[in-house]
């Protein structure tokens, strides 16, 4: 029986992880930071000599897009050296590793989706952070591991675009949508899934890099509008081009993932986003029914 260890459990992914584990929780520990430092490399070191572990599935990240622009230091820690000190106790303790990415490595200038082994070319901090992420861990390589870069994660937990929109769609009669920054959601809660199937099938002796998402293609006008036709909510959604919603981040303008090789070869079978959302937000509903 494996012992998994899930970093940044309180986070959307750590979040569903923990709920898909619930009958097996003694397989399982969820740490954050309070209960580990990823950032701090003799607490890693210290925790993976106390913790007899198989597999490390590392959610932790610093996400705060266009926050990262005047954080770069705490981003580049978390999202970098951090991911440096995991993948060190994992090779040092022959531990499985599965790290977390994005698709903010690539510079949205594609037309078609993006292949795992497609140039890298990040246009923002964040995603010049976690690109560093990446290839650390490819330095050190850690056998039986993996690099999963997903999109526009969103769940019943935590804070998301499709919460943001059922908050703003009960509040306003109209709101303003990107139009023409395309890519595809990704529910937490089928990412966390795939990621457990995945987990028997690792054997590798070098990095590899996958690509994950829910199937389809959408802009973010498209997934308010759809969250809006779902639910039922009466707010006009009108769509607007990216210079009519400057960031301090730039965005990549087209970031759709190919997961070919993922299908393949962990034998997965992926939703359509609508689908997905629409799990997810019963899931919200039930939630908020209790």
């Amino acid at each position: 029986m494996s012992k998994i260890l899930v970093t940044g459990a309180s986070g959307q992914l750590g979040s569903e992880l923990r709920v898909l584990s619930e009958g097996h929780s003694d397989q399982f520990i969820f740490t954050d930071r309070a209960e580990l430092d990823i950032t701090d490399r003799e607490a890693v070191v210290s925790f993976f000599k106390q913790n007899t572990l198989d597999v490390l599935i590392n959610c932790a990240a610093y996400t705060a897009v266009d926050k990262a622009e005047s954080e770069e230091v705490l981003a580049d820690f978390v999202n970098h050296k951090a991911v440096g000190y995991l993948a060190e106790a994992c090779k040092k303790h022959n531990i499985k590793m599965i790290h977390i990415s994005t698709d903010y490595v690539f510079n949205g200038k594609h037309y078609k989706p993006y292949k795992p082994n497609h140039p890298v070319d990040p246009v923002n901090i964040y995603g010049r952070t976690k690109l560093a992420g990446e290839q650390v861990m490819k330095e050190i390589n850690p056998l039986n591991s993996i690099i999963l870069r997903t999109s526009w994660v969103y769940s019943s937990f935590g804070n998301n675009f499709v919460k943001t929109m059922l908050r703003l769609g009960k509040e306003r009669e109209s709101l303003n949508v990107i139009v023409d920054q395309v890519g595809t959601p990704t529910y937490a809660r089928d990412l966390a899934g795939a990621v457990l199937k995945i987990i028997p099938q690792l054997n590798n002796d070098k990095i590899n890099t996958y690509h994950y998402s829910n199937e389809g293609v959408c802009s973010w006008y498209d997934f308010a509008k759809e969250i809006m036709d779902i639910t039922g909510l009466d707010c006009k959604v009108n769509a607007i081009p990216t210079e009519q919603y400057p960031t301090p981040a730039p965005r990549p303008y087209y970031s759709v993932l190919c997961k070919d090789d993922i299908k393949n070869q962990f034998n997965l079978v992926i939703p359509h986003w609508k689908e997905a959302l629409k799990a997810c937000l019963r899931g919200i509903k039930e939630i908020a029914n209790h």
